[in-house]
């Protein structure tokens, strides 16, 4: 075994610039394949978490008024009735913003103790009605929803104080008031207004998919202002949601000419959009890594067989020695294992350094070494099957024909 090494090691250095550049070319794979799968799983793991909500049966309404005399009060009251009014509706609720859409205020934060005796934690926020929580078709574990005699008007201003009551997901419950029973308890916004939690979701998502307190979620309520728009999330029956959005468009986009309906999407529609990009990255990063490690196959397999046709004399001259066919396939993968070996260990310190650059830059987590030793391994199998047909082809040289040769 030694000495095939030492006669591998020799021939390569009649060719180590073709070695070089294709072990090269393997550590630039690796590093690309590693990181680009850990952060694909990253992205997958991100758009695939549960939302908490019905996303198949909610539609989404952003309403805005324009005119100068535009009556947002009255306009709100008569749309949730109509809204209600529907055959297939369930529930109808006002809101400042869309669970993943976005809106305005969308954040507020919160503290279990007043006079920032400790940080307070921000979350996702929305005021609804008494409808809220079956408009989202979310979870309630533990307390009661909202009445409807403690759902207050819209505010003056998004900075407004707190209502006395609040509704908090278990996530945001569980950060708060940590080993203990939330419900019940009373937490403190940013101007240390004291608000009791009545009621628990299990889980919900806030306005935004990029924030990192995307499960910590705070139901107010109260009505929404209408600066610069308000929006209404219905939810329907199974299988009434785009008629239900049919008649929604048609309807409301004509019924008051002081204000315009900019859209009706569905949250399904809403989820898709707000989790975009990160398909597309994942979808760009696939098609680099393949297109990658399609090219590294290509160069092991022409470099596997460059070395081949230039050793025709040499391979003949062993097999008329008495080496078997076997003897020289195992010859050329170990030498084209080789080149694998020296292109991973490169390939293993780049792919550290560019995930350390990349967790430094982006805030990304720092990449489970699992990940690099599937790499590694992924590339010397991927190296001994592109250089397995060269290496076939080296073993059907006659020994007959390479001796003539040499004469």
């Amino acid at each position: 075994m030694s000495g095939n090494i030492r006669q591998v090691v020799s021939a390569l250095r009649h060719n180590r610039i073709g070695a070089l550049l294709v072990a090269m070319q393997i550590a630039i794979t690796l590093a690309v394949l590693v990181n680009a799968v850990f952060i694909v799983k990253q992205r997958m793991e991100r758009t695939s978490r549960p939302t908490g909500f019905d996303v198949e049966n909610v539609i989404a309404i952003a309403s805005a008024g324009f005119a100068q005399d535009f009556d947002y009060v009255t306009t709100l009251r008569e749309d949730l009735a109509y809204l209600r009014s529907l055959p297939g509706v369930i529930a109808a609720t006002a809101s400042n913003s869309v669970p993943l859409g976005g809106g305005v205020g969308v954040m507020a934060s919160l503290a279990a103790r007043p006079n920032a005796e400790v940080h307070s934690l921000p979350g996702g926020y929305f005021e609804v009605d008494e409808q809220g929580i079956d408009a989202l078709g979310v979870r309630l574990v533990a307390g009661r929803g909202f009445e409807q005699s403690e759902v207050e008007p819209p505010a003056d201003s998004i900075t407004a104080r707190m209502p006395k009551q609040i509704i908090i997901t278990q996530a945001f419950a569980d950060e708060l008031f940590p080993n203990e029973n939330a419900l019940g308890k009373t937490v403190y916004d940013s101007v240390d207004t004291p608000v009791t939690v009545i009621g628990i979701i299990e889980h919900m998502q806030a306005a935004s998919a990029d924030v990192a307190y995307v499960d910590r979620v705070s139901l107010v309520p109260r009505q929404p202002s209408s600066v610069p728009k308000n929006f209404y999330l219905v939810r329907t029956e199974p299988q009434q949601r785009d008629v239900v959005m049919r008649m929604v468009e048609g309807r409301m986009s004509t019924s008051n000419p002081d204000r315009m309906i900019s859209w009706v999407r569905s949250l399904e529609e809403v989820r898709r959009r707000a989790y975009l990009a990160d398909r597309n990255m994942g979808i760009f990063l696939v098609t680099i890594t393949a297109l990658l490690l399609t090219l590294t196959a290509l160069s092991l397999f022409g470099l596997a067989t460059f070395n081949v046709n230039a050793r025709t004399k040499q391979i003949g001259t062993r097999r008329a020695l008495g080496a078997r066919r076997g003897d020289i396939v195992r010859y050329f993968l170990l030498e084209n294992w080789l080149i694998s070996t020296i292109g991973v260990v490169l390939g293993c310190v780049l792919t550290l350094a560019a995930s350390y650059w990349l967790t430094r830059k982006y805030g990304l987590p720092r990449l489970d070494l699992i990940y690099l030793a599937g790499g590694v391994v992924g590339l010397w199998v991927l190296g001994q099957i592109a250089a397995w047909q060269p290496a076939r082809a080296a073993a059907q040289v006659p020994p007959a024909v390479a001796t003539r040769r040499i004469a």
